[in-house]
């Protein structure tokens, strides 16, 4: 069904929908209200929320998991300053997005119109590019503009901004502007009404036109070939290779399949970290969990694929100086990052590996020691980490917490991580299912996201089990979001780790200062809160109530409720010393 064209909002929702766009994530606003009735009036699904940075994780979300720019829209002012946190966490994860921001009239910017700011220079540091339309007819190309720079080279978000006078039909605009100049007859007044008429004159300008705009191609950038042979050579060569595959290496989500087959082909032991975990299944025999650093301290010849040498890798230091080390990234800047590679292959991490593979005979014989090696220290961990989790204390071990949670949770789910110790104990844990099925902020390391980008899994991946892992900390942030769940009948379930702190700022600052102040929290009801919205709430305090609260959850979720499990944990030292600089 082909729908009327009758306002801005009409032709950037047009845009929106030539681009694949099926959801819209957004907190609503006067400055935007005509996209949000334009998009639904052309079956893109409007996914309302209570805060505008968790439209933002969502629309991070629904870009990670499709490979299509996710798209928010938010209103002038405090909408957009609201966004700044995740615009940033979306700019260092490299997620292609696009957000839609309102702005005041352009005839009274700068005059003290309502929610009137200068926004450019709050948003241009955090986002690949800042557009400006000033013309009506400029808004589907701004659009199509903001997809292609959200995908092109290293990916990230776009912010387009939209006046509100841009955005209603023409009549209704005009008429303001006329009862803005007044019908006075003195010189002044006249003078007004000329500057208005020719300011109107020119937003509507060749407007004429509302076929949407083109779609523009977006190519994978692959890195030189005379790289891509001296890095088939290192691997040949190698005794003891090892592959770091990251976040970036997935962001061709279409592609994901083909990398798994290729890292499978290569035989070359792999850690994956961020959106890559998950990518080899649940018990890949090349996928190791455990003792990386010990892993990349021994190896000959790495390959870091869409990974920096950032504070996760000890800014290089946890490579030894004798390996050859390959870098695969499409950021010539992150590939150098504190360690200059032997071999720079400067493109899209993944189509690189999949390109090694083709070039690559089977696994030789001699890394057959070397797996053996990884995967004994592997299961020794795994040992270690049994013999923790059966450790009974007063409330809920938190790595029997986990170990059930992984156990009980269903073959499709999707994990959703924000938190700090209680997440970083997960990540040892868990097993993804499969490919992108697992979440987190990325490098930012930002707490909030969580129900951002569980609201964008569960549009992206209907049907499918999402599971939020929250430290109780960080949930404290999507607690108003379980009404946004509620409404818009989205079933997520949140396991709360409640240790009535923030647990991985206290256990480092307790050590070196002597001080728990303002590390303390309480054993709140997170439950009860959930449950005033509508959701369901389940408290758990004992090791024994896990798993049968575990399914009692995924039941109410297949039902369609959202759910809350509010688990009170014992203390741990699982991670000490894990504080990062």
């Amino acid at each position: 069904m082909t729908v009327p064209v009758r306002h801005g909002g009409d032709r950037v929702a047009q845009a929106l929908v030539a681009h694949g766009v099926t959801h819209l994530y957004t907190l609503c606003g006067g400055h935007i209200s005509p996209i949000l009735a334009g998009a639904t009036a052309r079956g893109v699904r409007v996914v309302d929320v209570r805060d505008e940075a968790t439209a933002v994780f969502a629309a991070d979300a629904a870009a990670r998991l499709s490979g299509v720019p996710g798209v928010a829209a938010v209103t002038a002012g405090p909408g957009i300053t609201n966004t700044i946190t995740a615009l940033k966490n979306a700019q260092l994860a490299q997620s292609p997005l696009v957000v839609l921001g309102g702005a005041a009239p352009t005839a009274l910017q700068g005059r003290g119109a309502l929610q009137d700011i200068a926004q450019r220079p709050l948003v241009a540091p955090h986002v690949k590019r800042f557009i400006a339309c000033r013309r009506v007819r400029d808004l589907g190309p701004a659009v199509a503009d903001a997809f292609a720079l959200a995908r092109d080279g290293v990916p990230g978000p776009v912010f387009v901004e939209l006046p509100v006078d841009l955005l209603y039909d023409e009549a209704l605009i005009r008429q303001w502007y006329a009862d803005a100049a007044g019908k006075g007859t003195g010189l002044a007044d006249r003078a007004l009404r000329w500057v208005l008429n020719r300011h109107a004159e020119r937003l509507f300008d060749g407007s004429g036109d509302t076929a949407p705009p083109a779609v523009q191609p977006v190519t994978v950038p692959q890195a030189g070939d005379a790289a891509m042979v001296r890095a088939a050579a290192a691997l040949a060569k190698a005794q003891r290779p090892l592959m770091v595959i990251g976040s970036q290496a997935v962001v061709d989500a279409g592609h994901v399949g083909a990398l798994a087959q290729a890292v499978e082909r290569l035989g070359v032991p792999v850690y994956l970290s961020g959106m890559a975990r998950g990518l080899l299944g649940r018990d890949h025999p090349l996928q190791m969990r455990h003792a990386r650093r010990h892993a990349l301290r021994e190896a000959d010849c790495v390959l870091l694929a869409g990974v920096p040498c950032d504070f996760r890798l000890d800014y290089g230091r946890h490579v030894r100086r004798g390996a050859t080390l390959v870098a695969a990234n499409r950021s010539a800047r992150d590939a150098r990052l504190n360690r200059r590679p032997d071999i720079a292959l400067i493109g899209d991490a993944g189509h690189a590996i999949a390109r090694l593979a083709g070039r690559a005979d089977s696994a030789p014989a001699r890394w057959a020691e070397w797996l053996a090696t990884l995967r004994g220290r592997d299961a020794a961990r795994e040992a270690e980490i049994d013999r923790d989790a059966a450790a009974r204390g007063e409330f809920v071990n938190p790595l029997a917490l986990f170990r059930a949670l992984d156990a009980e949770a269903a073959d499709d789910a999707v994990f959703v991580a924000d938190g700090g110790d209680v997440v970083g104990t997960a990540s040892y844990i868990l097993r993804p299912r499969g490919p992108l099925g697992w979440l987190d902020p990325g490098a930012f390391g930002t707490l909030g996201v969580g129900a951002g980008f569980a609201l964008g899994t569960a549009t992206m991946r209907p049907g499918r089990e999402v599971w939020i892992v929250f430290g109780d900390g960080a949930c404290g942030w999507s607690l108003v979001e379980f009404d946004s769940f509620v409404r818009q009948g989205i079933p997520v379930i949140a396991v709360v780790g409640n240790d009535a702190g923030w647990t991985q700022i206290a256990r480092e600052q307790v050590k070196m200062l002597g001080d728990d102040v303002g590390t303390v929290l309480a054993r709140t009801a997170y439950h009860e809160v959930a449950a005033g919205f509508g959701a369901a709430g389940l408290l758990v305090q004992r090791d024994d109530d896990v798993r049968p609260a575990l399914r009692r959850a995924r039941e109410l979720a297949r039902e369609g409720r959202p759910v809350l499990v509010n688990v009170w944990l014992d203390r741990t030292s699982f991670r000490e010393g894990s504080l990062s600089m």
